[in-house]
Formats: C-alpha cells, sequence, structure tokens
C-alpha cells in the first residue's frame, strides 16, 4: 500500500497546529483528541489501529490495536479521507506548548523511534507499531524510554515536542547524555541506553534523578526542553493537592490572599 502524499503548512509559535491539504481520495491519520477542525468534503472514521496495510484484515488489527495500548496510547486511531471534489483541508493542534517536528519517514530510512506520547498525525500508510529497548537497564531504571513508538513508512508523520525543540545529528560514537523524558524522537541506527549519574549525592540533592539516557550516533536525535511529565509535576507542585498555597506567587495581592485565606 502506497503512502498518500500530503502537503502540511504549520501555524503558531508555542502552540502550534499542522493544516493538512488532501488531494480527493487522499487520507490522514490522527491520535484520538488531536482534531482542530476540517473543511466539509472530509470524511472521518474511527478504526482499530492506525488503518495501514501492515493492520488488514481482523487478527492485523487486533495486533496493532493492542501494540498502541502497550504504548499507553488509544486502541483507535481517526482517518480523515477527502471524499469532495478539489483539495480539501484538516487540521490537528498540539496537546500542550511546545513545537510540531515533521518527519518524512523517506529520508531517515523508512523507521523513526518515538516517545509514546509524542505522535500527533501522519499520511495514511504509516504504520505506528512498538520498539521494545534492547537493554533492559533502559526499562527498569529509563522510566520513559522502554515501550517506544515505531513509525514506519516513506510518508510524512508528526511528532509533537514540549518547549523548545533542538535537532542534533550524532556523529559515529558521538554520545549525548540528557534526561530520558526530554528525548523525543531518534532513528534506529542511534544506540540508546539509560546509565546511572555516578555521584548519589548529585543525584539526590541536584535534583536531576539517579539516572540518563545516552544516544550514541551514528544518526538524527530530537530534543525537547519541556516533557509533558515535568511540566506536569510542577503544576501538580503548585497546586493546593500538590501541597501548593495556589496562589500568585509572584505578587502582594497573592500574598496578602493568602494571609487571609488562613485565618
Amino acid at each position: 500500500m502506497a503512502m498518500d502524499v500530503i502537503d502540511y503548512q504549520l501555524f503558531g509559535d508555542d502552540m502550534q497546529f499542522v493544516e493538512i491539504e488532501l488531494d480527493p481520495g487522499e487520507a490522514a491519520v490522527g491520535e484520538a483528541g488531536t482534531l482542530f477542525y476540517m473543511e466539509d468534503g472530509i470524511q472521518m472514521d474511527t478504526v482499530f489501529g492506525d488503518g495501514s496495510a501492515a493492520q488488514q484484515g481482523f487478527m492485523g488489527k487486533l495486533m496493532g490495536a493492542g501494540k498502541r495500548l502497550l504504548t499507553g496510547e488509544s486502541l483507535f486511531t481517526t482517518i480523515f479521507v477527502n471524499q469532495g471534489q478539489g483539495k480539501k483541508k484538516v487540521a490537528f493542534g498540539a496537546p500542550y506548548p511546545g513545537k510540531i517536528i515533521p518527519v518524512n519517514l523517506s529520508e531517515l530510512g523508512g523507521t523513526l523511534m518515538a516517545q509514546k506520547d509524542s505522535f500527533l498525525c501522519a499520511a495514511k500508510g504509516v504504520s505506528l507499531g512498538i520498539g521494545f529497548q534492547r537493554k533492559l537497564g533502559a526499562g527498569f531504571f529509563g522510566g520513559e524510554g522502554f515501550i517506544l513508538q515505531k513509525l514506519e513508512g516513506d510518508g510524512l508523520a508528526f511528532v509533537h515536542a514540549g518547549g523548545a525543540v533542538i535537532e542534533k545529528v550524532l556523529k559515529p560514537g558521538e554520545t549525548l547524555r540528557v534526561d530520558s523524558g526530554c528525548v523525543v524522537a531518534f532513528q534506529p541506527s542511534v544506540d540508546f541506553d539509560i546509565q546511572f549519574v555516578g555521584n548519589v549525592k548529585s543525584a539526590l540533592f541536584g535534583g536531576e534523578g539517579l539516572f540518563f539516557a545516552t544516544l550514541r550516533g551514528p544518526g538524527k536525535v530530537w530534543l525537547q526542553s519541556l516533557p509533558l511529565s515535568r511540566l506536569a509535576n510542577r503544576i501538580v507542585g503548585a497546586s493546593r493537592a500538590g501541597g501548593g498555597t495556589g496562589g500568585e506567587q509572584g505578587s502582594v495581592l497573592g500574598g496578602l490572599s493568602n494571609i487571609f485565606e488562613r485565618e
């Protein structure tokens, strides 16, 4: 099954969305809950798995849905097909502040490994699978790196990253050490592992954790400055449920209101 060739345009800065233009008969597949808008003439259909050629037939759909369940995603994806006359547009919005990264899988050898929550949408025909880490250490200690999404095909896919995004090209043997949650995606040629910080005092009092991810080239990697888990932890910590005051911490009025609330 050939991939649909789609045109797209990115809008926004820190809260981005991608608008995809579909010719008659072309289709895009989106993660559940990411639809922004669609023009008249586009029909949507929710399917088991991702609707790719690799997931045709009952067993294929069942396996595809099971893989998505293992990565923490919904069992279903939504396919948007242009059944009208002329070009039609459908848009998908980012779930939290950050950047949308367009990736042409044909330029990366047909495969991309990505964090489980990063997939946004793709041209129909791109297969969404799972990629287990070869090394058990990455699974037991990495937290966010054991089960990854594997995007396969030769079409366009869009992944979302939190905060600022940087793309690095690692040379053979070149190593980069980062917080495991800051890894968005990488080529399969990149070796991914989890290493012990080596300094318990720095880990306990520096707030960086006991383990970090190591990426060894060759290949491309994409990193994010604000993982969703880090953002969520800060929000919970600042809320009343997390023990925070919930007031305007940086203002005089906020401080006064907290005094009166404690009376």
